[in-house]
């Protein structure tokens, strides 16, 4: 077994928070012996430089060739012009990468294709392997994939789903959302959830992570993290926090992410706050790495995310591998992680008013913070690599369909 892993979506210098979930799982693998090797196609256009005049960091691009952790990573530039032609975005990574693609198969040799995303990365993998007659894998990794329902781009999906040898779906959400809708039966489908690296969060000493937080050691402390964009929904908590003050005095709100090569909310958000009279409350903490990031779970009480879709959510797991109970939505697969009231609570989409009251009902609760942790630890990656292991073998050496 040699997988050759294709995603448009993986970290780099310049966006090195990007696609985490996906080098987690696939180095994981690599870790337990298995020969890999990725492909990551980078979106670019000739119009990429107006981009940047109005977002710097519009389609920031990665080094086209490096090797991370012994594995090699390669990132040839795939057409993709900026909101048109959209359904053309598959076709047109298959055919501007395919050289690269040609020249890793005749010197990896894989005999798997591990595709992340349905559309254009999934659909790109399918005209690739069909190039060599290999089979491919394809991950519904979340709403990106759900959202091109309805559109131009929906036969795609359904050709993608239909050539597939195996598609593996983050959350039964998305498996009867997306996989189920669109071609029912036809192509296998397993669940298998992200995971958590339990080594890099776990909960550190609270008043020492408030300390060097410089956070008062007595105050009530919301954490959320997640990029600046309007479906993380900041803006739907921001407001919430003066009502939740009279309650919590010291009521302190952690906002851990950045803008995203498309948005970046921060500056209305920084106005939102302001009118709602929450600057003081509010701390914008910027993104930070993963080894970072348990030290400011560990200085919060409950972690808070009003997220409008999601397939499933990391942040969750480990907000939860450090201790914290978790307020979110009623969306995608979110029931699927918070799925008993000892680990937080789900609010219908979007009620204000109830969930400004779940978040102080969860404040106030004396939570049994090792039961959370616990839940956490039954939710490792190295959980989820056994059965990556098991499906990558079971899988047949050339397509079936």
């Amino acid at each position: 077994m040699r997988i050759l892993v294709v995603s448009s979506l993986f970290p780099h210098a310049a966006a090195p928070n990007a696609g985490l979930f996906i080098r987690e799982r696939m180095f994981r693998v690599a870790r337990a012996g298995v020969p890999l090797r990725v492909l990551a196609p980078q979106s670019w256009s000739p119009l990429d430089r107006v981009g940047r005049l109005f977002r710097g960091q519009f389609r920031a691009l990665g080094a086209p060739h490096e090797i991370s952790d012994g594995v090699v990573i390669d990132r040839p530039r795939a057409l993709s012009i900026p909101m048109v032609l959209k359904s053309w975005d598959g076709p047109l990574m298959a055919r501007s990468v395919q050289r690269t693609f040609d020249r890793i198969v005749e010197e990896f040799q894989p005999t798997i294709l591990d595709a992340h995303f349905l559309y254009p990365t999934g659909n790109a993998t399918r005209a690739l392997a069909r190039r060599h007659n290999l089979p491919y894998v394809v991950t519904v990794r979340g709403s990106a994939d759900e959202w091109l329902i309805g559109t131009s781009c929906e036969r795609r999906l359904v050709e993608t789903l239909r050539d597939a040898a195996h598609v593996i779906s983050v959350s039964a959400a998305l498996k009867r959302n997306v996989v189920e809708h669109l071609v029912g039966d036809a192509t296998p489908c397993t669940v298998i959830g992200n995971g958590v690296d339990l080594e890099k969060f776990r909960p550190l000493d609270r008043e020492r992570a408030r300390a060097e937080l410089r956070i008062d050691r007595a105050a009530s402390v919301l954490i959320g993290v997640g990029g600046l964009v309007e479906r993380k929904g900041f803006h739907r908590i921001i407001p919430l926090l003066p009502k939740l003050q009279r309650q919590f005095p010291k009521l302190v709100m952690l906002i851990v992410g950045g803008g995203t090569t498309m948005q970046d909310m921060r500056p209305q958000l920084e106005d939102l706050a302001a009118k709602a009279g929450a600057t003081d409350m509010v701390r914008f903490c910027g993104p930070q790495p993963p080894d970072k990031l348990a030290l400011y779970y560990s200085a919060a009480d409950v972690f808070a995310l009003a997220t409008a879709h999601e397939g499933w959510a990391n942040v969750f797991l480990e907000a939860m591998a450090c201790g914290l109970p978790v307020v979110t939505t009623r969306v995608g697969g979110n029931a699927e992680v918070v799925c008993d009231d000892r680990l937080g609570s789900l609010v219908d989409f979007f009620d204000a008013e109830r969930f400004t009251d779940a978040l102080g009902a969860a404040l106030a609760r004396a939570w049994d913070r090792q039961a959370i942790r616990d839940y956490a630890r039954a939710n490792t990656w190295d959980m989820r690599i056994e059965q990556l292991l098991s499906l990558f073998g079971s899988l047949p050496s050339t397509p079936q369909r």
